[in-house]
């Protein structure tokens, strides 16, 4: 496939190093000749220099022969313009836009992105992406991370193994045996700075970072198993009140017995959050200063979300709040050389804003019938739902059948709205759905499971 990148900051980069490692065209359009040289030299890709939403630039990135467009460029309206050009003068298939003003993203709105007026196919907006991850996190205390698959009805959470966990050094196939009726597959284990699938003679050992598949409606219990369960947060304070901050606000103040408060340095951007929130406490202040936090009430919360532009104020005064007295905190950081610094800082979650961003444009461009997919430890590994297809090698086949080789691990399978733990005997058919952790050696393999009919093979 041949793909153009308009923007090559970070989520532009991501972007590129992982398509072009799955052996797709990729073209980088930048304005900023230090970008393009770096992603040049550091990547298999091409680069050029210009604006992505100008016709001769696009020309000049080969947009006569380019089966998608990707703009996430830093302001939303050249992201929309160049998909725009693209469709208008080129006829390019599929146009995706990162558009981050929700004055642009009202459902009242939704015609704007028609095929006759802005055609553009796939809209990303960081901020709700990553609103609502920091919403699942809250809502399933006592797991570091949360992603969702088949339609809610499955969850992937990353879960810390302490020194109590009751399954240390159980061989993961056992598992199931200890616990009846509980669906708890481990798919992947982060030991050592390195993410892995483990086999099922794997055990987990204490330090641990896993990630298991389970039913959502078994997550309660698997936390609780685990000894990772905690009472779900009722005084929240956030600190930054900009767009995702506010979001996560005005979610959080629709709930029953939740006291939310925001601290926005910026008068202007706490003046626009106070006009959006209803039952939210804002205090304008610095959340660097400790009487600032105090005064929001942070050494009694039991949650602070640390949301602010910058890493270091969100790795600060989160390292502050927890001083203070705040039980957990949780930091928006985007440089990744800053987040391998979490257990030395105490923060207790991170979010990696461009991981949210990455994962939600390869769920729409990835050919065949990827439905979902979810990047860890930055593209170490990929979570994804894929959905077997008639022409499947899969198809017809028992699970414990199927060659899908080293480096994978299945967590769960959907069929008909029922959940099914991975057995060795489960016969897959068309239209099933496969919840699954691929290591990035064994992407390809999967991905082409998913696409080609059964002669492939």
């Amino acid at each position: 496939m041949r793909v153009i990148i308009c923007g090559a900051g970070r989520v532009g980069y991501g972007l590129a190093e992982r398509l072009s490692q799955e052996r797709n065209t990729v073209t980088v359009i930048d304005t900023s000749p230090d970008l393009v040289r770096q992603i040049t030299n550091e990547l298999d890709v091409r680069g050029v220099i210009g604006h992505g939403s100008h016709p001769d630039v696009l020309v000049r990135a080969g947009v006569a022969d380019c089966d998608m467009i990707i703009a996430v460029t830093y302001a939303d309206e050249v992201n929309m313009m160049a998909c725009q050009v693209a469709h208008s003068l080129f006829n390019v298939p599929t146009k995706v836009a990162r558009v981050r003003a929700q004055a642009y993203l009202d459902s009242q709105w939704n015609d704007l992105y028609s095929r006759e007026n802005m055609p553009i196919d796939i809209i990303i907006s960081p901020e709700v992406e990553i609103g609502k991850a920091i919403l699942r996190r809250l809502n399933t205390p006592g797991a570091f991370n949360v992603v969702p698959f088949g339609d809610g009805a499955v969850q992937m959470l990353g879960v810390e193994i302490l020194e109590d966990c009751p399954i240390v050094q159980t061989p993961i196939r056992q598992i199931p045996d200890l616990f009846t009726g509980l669906h708890a597959a481990v798919v992947g284990i982060e030991r050592d700075g390195e993410l892995f699938a483990p086999t099922p003679d794997d055990p987990l050992e204490v330090g641990d970072r896993a990630y298991i598949v389970t039913q959502a409606a078994h997550s309660a219990r698997l936390l609780e198993v685990l000894g990772s369960r905690q009472s779900q947060a009722r005084h929240v304070v956030i600190i930054g009140g900009g767009n995702v901050g506010t979001y996560v606000a005005e979610k959080l103040e629709g709930k029953s017995g939740m006291r939310v408060r925001v601290i926005e340095k910026d008068k202007d951007t706490a003046e626009r959050a106070a006009e959006r929130l209803t039952r939210t406490v804002i205090l304008n202040g610095d959340a660097m200063s400790a009487e600032i936090q105090k005064e929001a009430g942070v050494g009694n919360a039991e949650m602070v979300v640390c949301l602010t532009n910058s890493d270091s104020v969100n790795i600060l005064s989160a390292v502050q709040a927890k001083k203070i007295g705040a039980r957990s905190t949780i930091s928006l950081i985007n440089e990744i050389s800053m987040q391998a610094m979490q257990s030395e800082l105490g923060i207790d979650m991170i979010i990696d804003p461009r991981a949210s961003t990455i994962s939600s444009i390869l769920r729409h461009v990835r050919r065949g019938r990827i439905l979902e997919v979810y990047a860890l430890e930055q593209g170490g590994a990929e979570v994804i739902e894929g959905e077997v297809l008639d022409t499947s090698p899969m198809a017809g086949k028992a699970l414990g059948d199927v060659a899908m080789g080293e480096g994978v691990a299945i967590g769960a399978i959907i069929a008909d709205g029922d959940v099914f733990p991975p057995a060795t005997g489960y016969i897959l058919r068309p239209g099933n759905r496969v919840v699954l952790l691929v290591e990035k050696g064994a992407l390809d393999n999967i991905v082409t499971m998913f696409r080609v009919s059964s002669d492939y093979y």
